[in-house]
């Protein structure tokens, strides 16, 4: 008996050494050899290849203020904790991520309180109101569910909160959530890079001017080296000649470039200089009115008309594989408009309505570029017919809501359909395209057809199957135009998305700048928006159905098992000495 015991302790103290030489073992190679494991479903704790790659190669301390500390509802308590995790994975892969968690609100000062959301204010962010329940009743609570990210001298806010109009806050919050790692890495990388790639806005053909594109302009700036370019029939305008070991090579000087609402006729040879820019792997996000149509000239009478923009571009994007139709899409789901409707006291009487011609759309797709976007206004907007073009693989971005309708030119627009309700029998066109992402090898739209006076050009190196690449279509250049107000005699521009008459932001710089960020980086931070995080909320009407028993079964339930477990032990354990 003694003898067995003897054994037995053997035994465990064996066991023992053996465990604790197998966990040194363990320590010393994950000291050499980092690798982490994920089990969940959606590899939620997993970093995407891109992010990885931009982490290894930072050579300075990047630091996080992350404004989101404190007392919190249950739904921030879950961002704040999401937050410190992906930086927690954010540095497991680079030891100069550095965070630290503040509460803007600690004070029990109420003026330096206001000072710290100044200052807050002051450095980009914006403040979050909430009503927070407690044992007195409610009370008015402000965070700012954000961070400042500093890098050397440079530092720039990220919010980490991202609002969604007609969505419920749950799915707002898991949105926000599944956009976290795309926000961190995007921010990092636009306060990081170094070479930026270029980008051109085309003039001289009535785009809109550098004040109607000022907002989108600066946020463009943190990506890329922007600028603004007249082609004038220069056949360099958007290439450079090199000579290479005594051969001519000719390569885009631009990545992109934009066409923002073009008002005038495009001539063959500015049609021939952009066709040879997206033939030599240029890409394009054009934005462009088929229709033309103002409420400048509703300002003066109730109504106006519709008519063709002519702009000689059909052709050319018709063998790219779209077609722009010469209609005006009108939706039930429409930005609201100011509308005198009266006077009291002598002051106008002001009521907003929704005007029909300017659709507001609630992105569909699960294609990165509009997934989980805010929705995003537009006016006067047309719809988009594709092509069937072998080579060439086309998205659908964007559509109409399920009540829509089309009117073809000559679209006689009236202030008089607002005093009365709309038909909705005639809204009976659903998800209506306005965009449309092409990827693939176009084909050039002057095969068998070079201008003469291009012909006969030296500079000529004309190329008719060009190699793989992107372009956008939008049927709307106002989707890119910033609202300007007047301040102290200046024109001074809102941001882009924001709608001065109903307050309201919209989606449409996040729009423009995910679009120029898929077409221009093949392998960037944009594929990082396709992650999905599955929002795995409890039933509420059951909870409150079979409370009780729920209760029951997590209290109650598992101090039985353990219970159980440790009779059903006890038991095995006195067997087997009383058989020694």
């Amino acid at each position: 008996m003694e003898k067995v015991k003897k054994d037995i302790k053997r035994s465990n103290i064996a066991q023992l050494l053996m465990g604790v030489v197998i966990i040194i073992l363990i320590n010393i190679i994950g000291s050499f050899l980092f690798t982490r494991i994920d089990l969940t479903a959606e590899k939620r704790y997993t970093l995407s290849e891109q992010t990885i790659k931009m982490l290894k190669g930072l050579d300075d301390n990047v630091y996080f203020q992350v404004y989101l500390d404190g007392d919190f509802p249950a739904g921030f308590k879950r961002l704040q904790r999401e937050t410190r995790e992906m930086l927690d994975q954010f540095r497991a892969y680079s030891d100069n991520i550095q965070y630290e968690f503040i509460n803007p609100s600690e004070s029990g000062d109420e003026r330096e309180r206001n000072s710290v959301y100044q200052r807050l204010v002051e450095r980009g962010l914006n403040p979050t109101d909430l009503q927070v329940k407690t044992n007195d009743g409610s009370s008015q609570q402000i965070i700012f569910p954000g961070a400042i990210v500093s890098f050397r001298n440079t530092e720039m806010p990220i919010e980490l909160l991202v609002a969604q109009m007609g969505l419920p806050p749950e799915e707002v919050l898991n949105n926000s959530i599944q956009n976290l790692e795309f926000n961190i890495a995007s921010t990092i990388q636009k306060l990081s890079v170094t070479n930026k790639p270029k980008v051109a806005f085309i003039e001289g053909h009535g785009e809109l001017s550098l004040l109607e594109t000022a907002d989108i302009i600066r946020a463009l700036q943190d990506y890329y080296a922007v600028e603004r370019i007249k082609i004038n029939g220069k056949l360099n305008s958007l290439t450079n000649r090199e000579d290479v070991e005594g051969i001519i090579a000719v390569r885009n000087k631009f990545d992109a470039i934009i066409i923002a609402k073009p008002d005038s006729v495009f001539n063959e040879k500015d049609k021939f200089i952009i066709d040879q820019f997206i033939m030599r792997g240029g890409k394009v996000l054009w934005l462009i009115d088929p229709v033309f149509a103002s409420m400048d000239s509703i300002q003066f009478s109730d109504n106006t008309v519709g008519i063709i923009n002519e702009l000689n571009l059909d052709d050319q994007l018709f063998k790219y594989g779209v077609r722009l139709n010469t209609n005006l899409v009108m939706d039930l789901n429409a930005l609201p408009i100011p509308l005198k409707t009266g006077e009291v006291g002598g002051a106008p009487q002001i009521d907003f309505f929704p005007w029909y011609y300017f659709p507001v759309l609630n992105p569909k797709s699960e294609h990165p570029i509009v997934k989980n976007l805010n929705a995003i206004k537009t006016e006067f907007i047309s719809s988009i017919d594709t092509i069937k073009t072998p080579t060439i693989k086309k998205v659908i971005l964007l559509t109409s809501s399920k009540y829509a309708r089309v009117k073809n030119t000559p679209v006689f627009i009236s202030l008089e359909i607002l005093q009365q309700e709309p038909d909705k029998r005639l809204f009976n066109m659903p998800d209506i395209p306005v965009a449309v992402l092409l990827e693939g090898s176009f084909e050039s739209s002057f095969t068998n057809r070079v201008p003469p006076e291009i012909r006969e050009s030296e500079e000529i190196s004309f190329v008719e199957n060009g190699r793989n690449t992107k372009m956008i279509v939008v049927a709307d250049g106002d989707i890119i135009k910033n609202q300007v107000r007047m301040s102290e005699g200046r024109e001074i521009p809102y941001p882009l998305g924001y709608d001065r008459y109903t307050g309201q932001t919209f989606g449409n710089r996040e729009f423009i700048l995910n679009a120029m960020n898929y077409l221009v980086d093949d392998e960037g931070l944009i594929s990082i928006r396709s992650r999905e995080l599955k929002l795995r909320m409890l039933d509420r009407t059951k909870i409150a159905e079979h409370r009780v028993l729920w209760q029951i079964l997590n209290t109650i339930l598992p101090v039985v098992l353990l219970f159980i477990i440790g009779v059903i032990l006890t038991i095995k354990r006195r067997r087997k000495y009383l058989r020694n």
